[in-house]
């Protein structure tokens, strides 16, 4: 289950019509789609990918999606450490990037202009679509598993491009955590998780 952590606020959210109303004005849209039943524990990216067609083309065709894809990680996914490095610093695409989690969780911290830092902890089930230009980063939870659809307007994928002043630094990974520590460099959320 989704959970929205705003540590400036120590404000926490859990119910998904809070999360979405919540995520809304940042152009941020969040959705929940059935898992259990739906695919099996060994799903093939091919499986996972027919079983959401109907979701996956509705997308396509309410924002110009032109292809989607499977990405399934692992604590023994090659070159992970690397592969996380791009992400975990702050950073925005010229594309929306558009996920649903199949299985394992991550975080998504969002820095808007106008408002606090927040978190999105993401698990199964949980749709989660970030505006092109919005800044983010990504950390895996503890676990460092996660199965997600990701959807693209570009077939090459998203690249990060990287703020000079990230607020990354001032914030530790969280999931599922409602309270931050203030331990004298910043906020700092709870459950921190080394990737």
């Amino acid at each position: 289950m989704a959970r929205v952590h705003v540590p400036d606020t120590n404000q926490d959210i859990s119910d998904p019509k809070e999360i979405g109303a919540f995520l809304a004005p940042f152009g941020i849209n969040f959705e929940q789609w059935d898992v259990e039943g739906r695919i099996g524990p060994e799903a093939t990216n091919e499986e996972i990918l027919d079983a959401y067609s109907p979701e996956i083309e509705r997308l396509k065709q309410a924002h110009g999606f032109v292809t989607a894809d499977v990405i399934n990680v692992t604590p023994e996914t090659p070159g992970l450490n690397e592969m996380l490095q791009k992400f975990d610093k702050e950073h925005l695409h010229t594309e929306d990037e558009v996920r649903f989690t199949v299985r394992g969780s991550g975080v998504f911290h969002i820095n808007p202009e106008t408002s606090p830092v927040f978190s999105i902890t993401v698990e199964s089930g949980d749709l989660i679509s970030v505006p092109k230009g919005t800044h983010h980063w990504f950390n895996l939870c503890g676990d460092k598993t996660i199965r997600c659809i990701r959807l693209f307007e570009d077939m090459t994928g998203w690249t990060p491009h990287y703020m000079e002043d990230s607020a990354h630094k001032d914030y530790s990974p969280l999931c599922m955590g409602p309270s931050y520590l203030d331990g004298g460099h910043g906020k700092k959320f709870d459950s921190v998780v080394d990737i």
